[in-house]
């Protein structure tokens, strides 16, 4: 081999070398993407998602809370007094006569005055243990079934957002994946138009064809170009979306295990999606415990119409001293127990007021339920029309597909025995990528729709329950 050849290959190796070995380490470094991986990274990252398990996390705490109202209250207290000016007490000066006379005879007689005088300890201490369990409430009664009724509403509340969630990431990952498929397409059209441009220019070269015929294959390719790079844009823009909905960092390689596939929803599900509907629905659930939190404050403003009772008990431990020298035989216990009773009798009509202010806001939750309803059945009838055309569509598509795929091999045969033109092979490249494109469309569109029936129907995949679960 002549020694400048040689050095040309060197040097080329020397500078491929370091981009193939960035090349493979970004490939190593970057996730291998299923949909199935997808969800389960969504169902655990998705700051939306946190938000509403958080939600879930409170809406227990308040249940305890509820249940903390209905139990005993214990208080223990204790305190010492040491008092530097003592309070004094003013009695006239005749009243104590009688006792100082016979302590001092030459005690002055009584004027009338006011005499202070000061009956209290200079060093007083006490303990107490005080009790009191509440009888009944009707408040409390009914608070405490409210708050596991918040409760359900909030784990209602966070199927519902899972639900979008897992929806939204199988729509993004879908897109990605149409995006790949069409930035694929698109390389092999380039493809197709560089190789038959090559054909053109080796016949052109022989005399078979004409200059013409040799600018429209150029334009052909450069006409593709362009469309390349964009499908290379989205494609990014595509894996951008998805990683945001899932919630991992921007900078995350991704590298989409799964393919743009038909997958048929079952018969027997779509047949049952109306009658599933009002029992599957999470936002349908949610709005029913709406309903069942309406009914309990309704129930809760009636409870003060009803009186409260409440037992009580306290024990207590005091002494008094004139000077700091306690000691445990000083001091004396006492102790009580008893039971209080207390009824509103009159507040203005507030109670009456707010009863009927409860009332009205279960009535608009109760219109709302069924608008939901109606809204529902109206997107889950478009839903099943939409996979029963794309159905339809996708059989088509694959027909037309087979066609093209034989035509342009038709044609080009044609074109290089001289019996077509270059207009025919343009026409017919373009029919080809034209009912791929419709193809992957009409998938990628069923794909969609299924997705938004499972999101109807309160439906998750298994890959979300086992995160879950877990």
């Amino acid at each position: 081999m002549n020694k400048y050849w040689k050095i040309i290959i060197t040097s080329c190796l020397i500078w491929v070398t370091p981009f193939t070995t960035l090349s493979t380490a970004q490939e190593e470094s970057s996730h291998r993407l299923s949909i199935d991986n997808a969800v389960r990274l969504a169902v655990k990252h998705n700051p939306d998602l946190e938000s509403a398990r958080l939600d879930v996390k409170r809406s227990d705490a308040r249940v305890l809370e509820a249940w903390g109202y209905a139990m005993p209250s214990v208080d223990v207290s204790g305190q010492y007094a040491h008092f530097i000016d003592k309070p004094v007490t003013f009695f006239p000066d005749v009243f104590l006569y009688g006792f100082m006379k016979a302590i001092d005879s030459t005690i002055p007689k009584p004027t009338g005055k006011l005499v202070p005088v000061s009956f209290t300890p200079s060093f007083t201490a006490s303990a107490s243990v005080t009790v009191k369990q509440l009888l009944f409430n009707g408040a409390v009664i009914v608070g405490v079934g409210a708050a596991h009724v918040y409760s359900q509403l909030a784990g209602d509340l966070y199927q519902s957002k899972q639900v979008e969630i897992v929806t939204k990431v199988r729509k993004a990952y879908y897109s990605a994946l149409l995006a790949d498929e069409a930035l694929n397409l698109m390389r092999s059209s380039l493809k197709n138009a560089e190789d038959n441009l090559k054909n053109v220019q080796l016949m052109r070269s022989q005399g078979i064809i004409s200059e013409y015929d040799e600018l429209r294959a150029s334009v052909g390719v450069e006409n593709v170009r362009p469309l390349v790079i964009q499908s290379e844009t989205n494609y990014i823009l595509a894996l951008d979306v998805l990683r945001n909905t899932i919630g991992i960092s921007s900078s995350a390689g991704i590298i989409l295990t799964d393919s743009l596939s038909f997958l048929a929803v079952d018969d027997t599900l779509s047949a049952r999606a109306d009658e599933l509907l009002p029992e599957l629905n999470p936002s349908i659930s949610a709005v029913r415990r709406q309903i069942d939190l309406n009914q309990a404050a309704i129930s809760a403003e009636r409870s003060n119409y009803l009186p409260t009772i409440a037992a009580f008990g306290s024990y207590q431990y005091q002494s008094s001293m004139n000077n700091f020298n306690f000691s445990t035989n000083d001091f004396y216990k006492s102790s009580m127990v008893g039971l209080s009773i207390s009824l509103n009798v009159f507040q203005g009509l507030q109670t009456f007021a707010r009863v009927q202010q409860a009332q009205v806001d279960k009535r608009k939750s109760e219109e709302q339920l069924n608008s939901l309803e109606k809204n529902l059945r109206t997107a889950l009838h478009s839903i099943a029309g939409n996979l029963r055309q794309t159905r339809k569509r996708i059989e088509a598509q694959e027909k037309t597909v087979e066609m093209a795929e034989k035509g342009y091999k038709i044609v080009t045969t044609r074109f290089v025995n001289n019996a077509a033109t270059q207009l025919e092979v343009n026409d017919a490249q373009l029919a080809l990528t034209q009912s791929k494109v419709n193809r992957i469309q009409a998938i990628f569109d069923y794909l969609n729709a299924s997705a938004d029936l499972d999101q109807l129907l309160g439906r998750l995949p298994s890959s979300a329950l086992e995160t879950t679960e877990n």
